[in-house]
C-alpha cells in the first residue's frame, strides 16, 4: 500500500477520531514528532503540555461529579489510571494514530507507546484550541469512556483503604496507619482472617474476611465509620 500523503493523513485522521478541524494545521502539529519538525516548536511537544492539563481537568471534573462520596485519595487513584501514559497509548492505537504520524527515520516501522501517549495529549490540545473546551470534553468523554468506567470499577475493592488513608493524612500529626492480623482460622483452602486497623495509638473494631485483602477493606470501613461517629458495619465476631 502506498504511503499516504500529508493531506491524506490529515483527512484520514480526522475521520478516525470523529472530529473535523476548522484549522487542520493544529492537527498537523499534533501529529508531528520532533524528528520530522524543522524546530522543536514545530512538533507536538508544546501541545502535549496543554493537552495533559485539559485531560486532567476533564477527567477530574467527571470524577468529582460522579463520586460525591469519595475523598481526594481515591479520586486521585482513578484519575491517575485514566490519564496514565499506558492508557493514552491505548487510546492512540485504538484510533490508529501511529499510521498518521509525521516522523523522521527510525520511527517508520514501530512507534513506541511513550510517543503515542504524547500524541494523544497533543491531539486533545489541538481539539481544545480548535473547538474549545466543549469539543475537547466531548472527545475525551467518548475516547476515554471505557477506561474511565474500568478504573472506577477497579477502585471498588480499594476505596475504603484509600479513603481511610486520606482521612489519616488529615488527622493531627498524620498518624501512621497499620493493619493488624489478629487471627486466622479455617483450613488452608478456606481461611478466614481477622484484621484490625491501628491509626497511631488508636485501635478500631476488627472485622473478618474470607481473604486478608477483604478483611482489610472491612476493617478500614469500620474505622471510617468510627471516625465519622457512626456504628461500624462489620462486627468482629467475638
Amino acid at each position: 500500500m502506498p504511503e499516504l500523503t500529508r493531506s491524506e493523513k490529515i483527512a484520514e485522521c480526522q475521520r478516525a477520531i470523529g472530529y473535523r478541524f476548522r484549522d487542520p494545521k493544529l492537527l498537523a502539529t499534533a501529529l508531528t514528532h520532533s524528528s520530522a519538525a524543522a524546530t522543536p516548536l514545530d512538533s507536538y511537544e508544546r501541545m502535549e503540555f496543554l493537552g495533559d492539563a485539559v485531560l486532567g481537568l476533564v477527567i477530574g471534573e467527571a470524577l468529582y461529579q460522579r463520586h460525591p462520596d469519595l475523598l481526594e485519595g481515591p479520586l486521585s487513584i482513578i484519575r491517575g489510571h485514566v490519564v496514565s501514559g499506558s492508557t493514552c497509548a491505548r487510546i492512540a492505537r485504538s484510533f490508529g494514530l501511529d499510521q498518521y504520524l509525521f516522523t523522521g527515520k527510525g520511527l517508520e516501522k514501530k512507534v513506541p507507546d511513550s510517543i503515542l501517549a504524547n500524541v494523544t495529549e497533543a491531539l486533545i490540545a489541538a481539539i481544545y484550541l480548535d473547538g474549545g473546551y466543549d469539543s475537547a470534553h466531548r472527545f475525551i468523554g467518548a475516547a476515554f469512556h471505557d477506561e474511565f468506567e474500568n478504573a472506577s470499577l477497579a477502585l471498588d475493592s480499594e476505596n475504603y483503604k484509600s479513603e481511610l488513608q486520606s482521612l489519616a493524612q488529615h488527622q493531627p500529626g498524620m498518624p501512621r496507619l497499620t493493619y493488624l492480623v489478629l487471627d486466622v482460622q479455617g483450613p488452608e483452602h478456606l481461611k478466614c482472617f481477622k484484621v484490625q486497623v491501628k491509626m497511631g495509638e488508636r485501635l478500631f473494631q476488627a472485622a473478618w474476611g474470607n481473604t486478608k485483602k477483604n478483611a482489610e477493606q472491612k476493617a478500614a470501613e469500620n474505622a471510617i465509620a468510627e471516625l465519622e461517629g457512626e456504628t461500624p458495619p462489620w462486627p468482629d465476631g467475638d
